[in-house]
């Protein structure tokens, strides 16, 4: 059996293993918004534009059904305790069930502990929602965030942590509907936890399908992985690598090849030049981008994205401007 070499300057692990999924949960330090506590009757729609920041939304079914609108896809119906992540915030209407009664009814709005109460007038409200989203304030979480779908559903029975979550989204409610001292601070920490309860599910659903989940759902692998999220533009060395991994360098190679078919120092550009699309995308200067995630220049940087992609960073910045031009347009619809 290969032994691990001591590597100058990296700490070597505890013998308890670390946990991927918490190391990363700090990584991503999300910070979760309460938008909308929701208390819907009759005939009614929300409308949510694309979101300008390009932050995740996220919707928790307490009481009723209802049903969600993504473009391209079938409507999906919501039931109470169903959770919906939409990773990458993207526009979205949710409705009641097609029949409802009545014309579609007004609502009126009010704020508990600074959260907006929405409510329809004039009838008796039998759905409830809370709304959020995801603020991710990281150039490393938005490559794990584009790693996930469009969209993300779990249904309320079919959890691993069904009852957890449950008394997670009632805890969330209760706090909400009592407008005590406090509550805005209480339910943003039950959602931050209800969010790595819903990636955990997740990952575990989709049988880690994709580069980083698949990697990420390895402890070996999670550990290189996490490490080079967190220090990007570092020269990482295999060896290096090894040592944090707790592992042999041919043992940390076969166990990437076996997850994503090509060694860590090649996941390591792709992290890099993912790392950069990135923040280009949202306006950084290809200089800086350059510097931040381990490139020495900009045409070292100009030179590696139009070998890897076949673009130059200015090309990717001037799309990135144009998306969000387009989003800004898109938004411009003021919500019920």
């Amino acid at each position: 059996m290969a032994r691990r070499q001591a590597v100058p300057g990296i700490s070597a692990p505890s013998e308890t293993p670390d946990d991927p999924l918490s190391s990363l949960a700090q990584l991503l330090q999300v910070r979760p918004f309460l938008d909308e506590l929701c208390d819907f009757g009759g005939n009614w729609a929300s409308p949510h534009p694309a979101d300008r920041h390009g932050w995740a939304y996220f919707h928790m079914l307490t009481r009723g059904e209802c049903e969600l609108e993504v473009a391209g896809r079938a409507p999906l119906r919501l039931a109470a305790g169903d959770v919906v992540l939409l990773p990458h915030g993207d526009p979205h209407v949710l409705r009641a069930l097609p029949g409802a009664s009545g014309v579609q009814a007004d609502t009126v709005r009010t704020y508990r502990n600074a959260i907006r109460h929405k409510a329809s007038l004039d009838t008796e409200p039998d759905t409830q929602i809370i709304c959020g989203r995801l603020q991710f304030e990281a150039a490393a979480e938005s490559l794990v965030i584009a790693a996930l779908p469009e969209l993300i559903l779990l249904r309320g029975p079919e959890w691993t942590d069904a009852l957890e979550s449950r008394r997670l989204l009632e805890t969330i409610r209760d706090e909400l509907d009592a407008d005590r001292p406090g509550a805005a601070a209480i339910t943003i920490n039950l959602a931050s936890a209800l969010f790595v309860m819903l990636l955990r599910a997740h990952l575990a659903a989709s049988g880690a399908s994709g580069d980083l989940p698949r990697l990420l759902g390895n402890r070996c692998t999670a550990r290189a992985v996490l490490a080079m999220l967190r220090e990007p533009a570092r020269p990482w060395t295999l060896a290096e690598l090894a040592a944090i991994a707790a592992t042999s360098r041919a043992t940390l190679v076969r166990a990437f090849r076996a997850a994503v078919n090509y060694p860590p120092l090649a996941f390591l550009t792709d992290l890099r030049l993912g790392l950069a699309r990135r923040q280009l995308m949202r306006g950084s200067a290809p200089a800086q981008v350059a510097t931040e995630v381990g490139y020495q220049s900009e045409s070292a940087l100009s030179r590696a994205m139009h070998r890897r992609h076949g673009v130059r960073p200015g090309e990717i910045r001037r799309a990135g401007e144009a998306a969000s031009a387009g989003r800004r347009i898109q938004g411009d619809a003021p919500l019920p």
